[in-house]
C-alpha cells in the first residue's frame, strides 16, 4: 500500500514499473478490483480537498480522494447535491467515477461520469485532462474503466439544485414481481428516483413480491419548522455498530426468510407523501456501522446484473432460481436504467438492474450464479464488475463486447502495461 505525499510522489510510482499498480478509494468494491497482488496499491489522502464550488454554475471541482460524504456536507447548505449517488457516500469521488457509479436515479440522470464536464487523469505516459468533448476515447474509457487507464486526482462535476434535506416519499407494496415491474415502467416519468425491495426467499405466487420506493427532493414548502426554526438534519452519522464475534451463522436461511416477512407485512400498502432525510432515504447502510459483520467470517457474495428492457424475464429467472434452491438473500434491490455511457466498462445499460447480497456457505451458490451469469450473457446483458469477484473470463467479452477499444486506449496511456489489479488478471483485461 502506498499513500503518495504528492504529486511528484504518485508520478514516481507510475513511473518505477514493476508488477502493476491500482488506485484504491475507501474500499468499498465488494471484489478484487483495487487490489493488486505482488504490486502497488495506490490511496490518495492527500488529495482529498473540495477546490471550488461554483454556486452560479452549479458545478464544483473536488480532488478524487475527497468522499462523497464530504461533498455532500460541503454542498448541501448551499442548496446542491450530487447528481448521482450510490447506496453508500462513503465512497471517493476517484472510485466513484472508475465504476461510474449509479443511483435510484438512473432511468432519469444517468451515471455520475453523465455529469463531468472535466477530470485530471494520472497514467505512466503523463499527466491528461480529459473532457467528454476532449480526448473522449479516454475519457469514456476512465469513466468506469476500473481506474485501468489511470490514477484520477481531480474532476469538475455538474450538481443538481435542491432546495432542502429531505425527500418527499411514496411507498407502495405489490404481491408479485410483475405488478412492480410495471408499476416501476409507468413511474419512469414522474420520479426522479425510484427503487424496489424485492422478496427472494417467498415460494409460488409470492416469489417477487416487492415494497416500492419513490420519491424527489422535498421543497421549502414540503418541510415543517421545528421549534426554534429549525428543520430536522438531513444527513446524521451513524451510531449503531454491529459487535464482532458474532454467531457464524446469524444469517441463515430461516432468519433471512424471518426476516423478508416481517419487512414485507412492516412496509405500508400505501404510504404517499411522507417526509425522510436524505440520509435514510439514499444510504441506510451508513447509518450502521460495519453492517457486513451480520455475515459471519466467511462474508457474503453481492451478484448484480443488468438486462436490456426487453429482456425482464431475466428478472424473474434469478428471483425464481433463488427461491427454489433456497439461496437466502438479505437484501435484493431492483432498479431501471436508462441508457448507459460510452465507456467500453461501463455497467449500466437501459432496462432492469438487480443487485443481490448472498451469504457465502450453501454448496449450490457457485454453480447457480454461474447458471445465472449465463442466462445473463445469453439475454445480452452482463454483470457489475465493481461488485464482482468470480466471473468467468470466457463470459467477459459476451458482457463487454467493447473490449478491443479499451485495450487500444490503455496501449496509448499505458504502453507498458503498468496499471493493473487482481480483476484485470483473473478476467484477462488486457
Amino acid at each position: 500500500m502506498a499513500q503518495p505525499r504528492d504529486g511528484a510522489a504518485l508520478r514516481a510510482l507510475l513511473d518505477a514499473g514493476g508488477h502493476g499498480l491500482i488506485p484504491r478509494g475507501l474500499g468499498r468494491s465488494y471484489g478484487d478490483a483495487a487490489q493488486c497482488g505482488g504490486g502497488t496499491v495506490v490511496e490518495l489522502p492527500h488529495l482529498s480537498r473540495i477546490r471550488e464550488l461554483d454556486e452560479d454554475a452549479g458545478a464544483i471541482e473536488v480532488e478524487a480522494g475527497a468522499s462523497l460524504d464530504a461533498v455532500m456536507r460541503h454542498t448541501l447548505g448551499r442548496g446542491w447535491f450530487p447528481p448521482v449517488t450510490p447506496g453508500t457516500r462513503q465512497v471517493t469521488i476517484g472510485g466513484a467515477l472508475a465504476a461510474d457509479v449509479h443511483g435510484k436515479n438512473h432511468h432519469r440522470d444517468g451515471s455520475i461520469c453523465r455529469h463531468v464536464t472535466e477530470l485530471t487523469l494520472e497514467a505512466p505516459g503523463g499527466t491528461h485532462v480529459v473532457a467528454p468533448d476532449r480526448d473522449a476515447e479516454l475519457f469514456w474509457a476512465t469513466a468506469g474503466g476500473m481506474g485501468l487507464t489511470g490514477v484520477i486526482t481531480r474532476a469538475t462535476l455538474r450538481l443538481l439544485p435542491v432546495e432542502t434535506d429531505q425527500m418527499v416519499v411514496d411507498t407502495d407494496r405489490f404481491e408479485d414481481l410483475d405488478a412492480v415491474m410495471a408499476a416501476m415502467e409507468e413511474g419512469d416519468h414522474r420520479y426522479r428516483y425510484s427503487v424496489a425491495w424485492v422478496d427472494c426467499t417467498a415460494g409460488g405466487r409470492r416469489a417477487g413480491r416487492a415494497v416500492l420506493t419513490r420519491g424527489d427532493h422535498a421543497r421549502r414548502e414540503d418541510v415543517p419548522l421545528r421549534r426554534g426554526g429549525r428543520r430536522p438534519p438531513g444527513i446524521q452519522d451513524g451510531h449503531l455498530r454491529v459487535p464482532e464475534g458474532l454467531p457464524a451463522h446469524l444469517l441463515n436461511g430461516l432468519t433471512i426468510r424471518a426476516f423478508n416477512e416481517a419487512w414485507y407485512r412492516r412496509a405500508p400498502r400505501r404510504r404517499h407523501g411522507e417526509l425522510q432525510p436524505l440520509g435514510r432515504f439514499f444510504h441506510p447502510l451508513d447509518g450502521v456501522a460495519d453492517w457486513n459483520r451480520l455475515y459471519g467470517p466467511r462474508g457474503f457474495v453481492q451478484y448484480q446484473f443488468a438486462v436490456g428492457p426487453a429482456h425482464g424475464e431475466v428478472v424473474r429467472q434469478a428471483v425464481d432460481l433463488l427461491s427454489a434452491r433456497r439461496l437466502p438473500s438479505f437484501l435484493a434491490v431492483l432498479k431501471r436504467f436508462g441508457p448507459g455511457d460510452p465507456g467500453p466498462l461501463s455497467f449500466p445499460m437501459a432496462g432492469w438492474t438487480l443487485a443481490l447480497d448472498l451469504p457465502v456457505g450453501p454448496p449450490t451458490l457457485p454453480a447457480s450464479l454461474d447458471e445465472l451469469d449465463g442466462v445473463v450473457a445469453a439475454a445480452g446483458g452482463r454483470v457489475y464488475l465493481a461488485k464482482d469477484a468470480r466471473l468467468r473470463p470466457e463470459l467477459l467479452a459476451t458482457m463487454y463486447p467493447r473490449l478491443p477499444e479499451l485495450a487500444a486506449v490503455r496501449r496509448r496511456v499505458d504502453p507498458a502495461g503498468m496499471l493493473r489489479s487482481d480483476l484485470s488478471r483473473r478476467l484477462g483485461i488486457d
